[in-house]
């Protein structure tokens, strides 16, 4: 009896009674091109997991979301008296929900012509699609980087707070900017901060110098004190693969590689062995993307992350928010002229609503 190693496609099946008789030659069956497209209704999206903090609504366009504002204090209070009734403060942020979409065509010949390879490329090609969207959509709005199609705008160190909440010019918002009020609008007193420490931008000048993927410890140390000035512990250093590049020259840098990590060391004549093992943070780095660490930081590198900017953030506070009207689905469309597809569609919003949580370092 013949047999065969190839594996079927997701539009096919195999048709048993024929492949048996056939001594393993039989036809291959074209299963519903409906039931197929409905193994992409998925969103495994680490982006999100990584930045944002998800939330539902059942209505679109403008979703508003309130936050209390820390408005209340203990006051002393004279025995027999009764201390004055407080109440919340409250701010809230303006997340527009809006549809994006992408529609997958094949024609009727390349399914009757069982040429199912192509219809899989091209559906496994618009889920990926989905995927670098997602990715350059969150990290375009949380870097401030100008994009037309996304609408966000350029933020730098001279970026205003009051451009940056202007929720007219600027839906996604972004961290602390420019010319902010202490303890009126998105920054509060905290602890013994001075007001010039609370109020500083937190979109900061790389004194590394203008060139893409330059890089300065005294931009990072900076960084990690405006973020605990708010009350915040930064622990995530999110950068390029060049400004990773630069960091390996630097010997301050700890790499996540390790001789002794991931149990025992197995081949002699292969040392990484033992760091490829399942402890060790090597294992995890491709899809992590944690290449190491600095002063306490966790290095995640990424391809998205801007080469001119990079972020330090409190990764246990997502800073921004993400608002999911409907997940990514997929409908069967039958457009007419011999043509059969798939439209891929999401209805989300994005926007920076902890700006105390995090800092841009950017080469200006």
């Amino acid at each position: 009896m013949v047999t065969s190693n190839t594996a079927p496609g997701l539009l096919t099946t195999l048709n048993t009674g024929a492949y048996n008789a056939t001594g393993g030659s039989g036809e291959r069956v074209l299963i519903d091109y409906k039931d197929a497209i409905l193994d992409y209704q998925v969103t495994s999206l680490p982006v999100l997991a990584m930045f944002t903090e998800p939330m539902t609504t059942d209505t679109g366009g403008d979703i508003d979301i309130t936050f209390a504002k820390p408005s209340m204090g203990m006051e002393q209070i004279n025995e027999g008296n009764t201390p004055k009734y407080q109440h919340t403060n409250l701010r809230s942020e303006r997340v527009t929900v809006r549809e994006w979409g992408i529609a997958v065509g094949v024609t009727r010949r390349m399914i009757e012509d069982s040429r199912f390879n192509e219809v899989e490329m091209a559906l496994n090609e618009a889920r990926r699609a989905v995927d670098r969207h997602l990715e350059k959509h969150v990290v375009y709005a949380l870097m401030g980087i100008a994009d037309t199609n996304f609408e966000t705008i350029a933020i730098t160190a001279a970026t205003t707070e009051a451009t940056i909440v202007n929720f007219a010019t600027n839906i996604y918002s972004g961290f602390i900017g420019d010319g902010g009020t202490l303890d009126a609008g998105r920054i509060y007193s905290y602890g013994l901060s001075d007001p010039a420490d609370l109020t500083a931008s937190h979109y900061v000048d790389n004194t590394g110098g203008a060139v893409s993927g330059s890089f300065a410890f005294a931009d990072v140390t900076n960084a990690m004190n405006l973020i605990a000035a708010h009350g915040y512990t930064a622990d995530t250093l999110f950068i390029s693969p060049k400004h990773y590049s630069t960091l390996l020259n630097i010997g301050d840098f700890v790499t996540a590689f390790t001789v002794d990590q991931g149990g025992e060391v197995g081949d002699a004549s292969n040392p990484t062995t033992a760091a490829m093992l399942g402890g060790s943070p090597v294992k995890d780095a491709s899809s992590t993307g944690r290449v190491g660490s600095i002063y306490g930081l966790n290095v995640v590198m990424n391809a998205w992350c801007p080469t001119d900017r990079y972020l330090v953030y409190d990764s246990k506070v997502k800073p921004m928010v993400y608002v999911e009207r409907r997940p990514l689905t997929v409908e069967e469309a039958n457009p007419g002229f011999g043509i059969v597809g798939s439209y891929m569609s999401m209805r989300y919003g994005l926007k920076v609503v902890r700006p105390e949580v995090g800092v841009v370092v950017y080469a200006a």
